[in-house]
């Protein structure tokens, strides 16, 4: 089951808030971005209206939204096959769906941002 990403953020926050509180510290991954990752407060506008809908389970602009992502070019870590879902990131403008995804994996928050159709991927950064 996905927790939604709202709640993620609230969550990430309250950590971060609860360790200063009672004195402890906050490690640099806490309080920073992974290597490579994408804030999620960076994203497009966008980004947030595709990463509500996944939460939600629909309805998607585009039929493919919610399609296996087949990771042929074998930039994201390799899976057996249904395990990465695709989602469209509406592009303002743009007559095709454009070049931006993201992509889901099983495990929780494993979501990816892909702003150049698939070239490369970033991890995203709930946390920050």
């Amino acid at each position: 089951m996905r927790i939604p990403h709202s709640i993620t953020r609230i969550g990430a926050a309250a950590a971060v808030l609860s360790a200063l509180l009672v004195g402890g510290t906050v490690s640099a991954t806490t309080a920073n971005a992974a290597a490579g990752s994408i804030c999620q407060s960076a994203l497009p506008s966008q980004a947030y209206d595709t990463l509500d809908l996944i939460d939600q389970g629909g309805p998607f602009p585009y039929s493919q939204d919610g399609s296996v992502f087949q990771n042929r070019e074998g930039v994201l870590p390799r899976q057996s096959s249904g395990y990465y879902h695709e989602y469209t990131v509406i592009t303002p403008g743009s007559s095709t769906r454009g070049a931006r995804r993201i992509v889901t994996g099983q495990k929780y928050e494993e979501d990816y941002y892909t702003s150049d159709h698939y070239v490369t991927f970033r991890p995203i950064d709930f946390g920050c």
